[in-house]
């Protein structure tokens, strides 16, 4: 009777506890999860593409010796966000949707430049190579990158453009600024001189480290001889395959948790310091 009793009076309250601490911990469960997420979703602003590109096979030695820099164009070299966003701009036209596309492996580089260049038109015609060429032509460089890759030539350091942007606009900064190599991305044009859709691609947006693997093996300088300058988490493939990887200004904590150096604000001749140290 005794025991029948003890159970009888007990036993809800000992059921209800349960439960109470079940519930606190699934709660405190669920909103570790969500702060976790919610701490992803601020580490890029964009969709992660590395959901969507093949992972990076390469492993590269630290870096011992700098023989070739390489730099991002928009937001490096030049102080706008995007070569195409600039000419989105100007036409009052918006890439938000293709951008998503592209990222989710839903379209590929080629579709994305077409879809761009669709939008480009001017009294309902598709606009000339030329005008391309005169919207980007009041591009700013970015403050101290004279200085840099000056002081980069005159310790005999090669230097390099990797850009998924326009070719049009890396061109005349790889000329203003006296850099050895370039490769970006292009538009073809028509018999009448307008835009035709067709893209010439040299730069994978979500594969720059493929680029700077070509580069390297077409001048024969080993991946740990060579530095990379990003500031976006498209450049992060960049300083994977490279013996340093410098963010600068960076955009995103990608880039921020990537880079073996930052460098804050908008003077690229800060980099120099970091690369100093490798120049033999």
């Amino acid at each position: 009777m005794i025991i029948y009793y003890m159970i009888h009076k007990f036993l809800p309250n000992l059921v209800r506890k349960c439960e109470l601490i079940i519930n606190f911990v699934v709660k405190a469960i669920y909103e570790m999860n969500n702060a976790s997420f919610q701490m992803k979703e601020k580490i890029c602003r964009f969709y992660c593409y590395r959901n969507t590109r093949k992972q990076n096979q390469y492993t590269t030695n630290m870096m011992s010796k700098l023989e070739l820099v390489i730099f991002d164009m928009d937001g490096v070299l030049t102080d706008i966000i995007s070569s195409w966003k600039y000419i989105h701009d100007y036409f009052k036209t918006s890439n938000e949707r293709s951008v998503n596309d592209y990222l989710k492996g839903k379209i590929d580089d080629m579709e994305f430049i077409k879809r761009d260049v669709f939008l480009w038109k001017e009294n309902g015609k598709p606009t000339t190579k030329d005008r391309l060429v005169e919207i980007l032509s009041d591009v700013p460089l970015m403050k101290g990158a004279k200085k840099c890759i000056t002081n980069l030539k005159e310790n005999e350091i090669k230097t390099a453009i990797i850009s998924a942007g326009l070719d049009i606009l890396a061109g005349k900064v790889a000329e203003e600024l006296g850099i050895d190599y370039v490769l970006a991305n292009g538009v073809k044009t028509d018999e009448q001189g307008y835009l035709s859709g067709v893209g010439v691609l040299g730069v994978r947006l979500m594969y720059k480290d493929w680029a700077v693997k070509t580069l390297a093996e077409q001048q024969n300088i080993p991946l740990e001889r060579i530095a990379s300058v990003g500031n976006s988490c498209f450049d992060v493939p960049m300083f994977e395959i490279s013996g340093l990887g410098i963010a600068f200004n960076p955009e995103d904590d990608c880039i921020r948790e990537a880079a073996d150096a930052i460098v804050e604000g908008k003077d690229l001749s800060k980099i120099l310091p970091f690369l100093e140290r490798y120049v033999k």
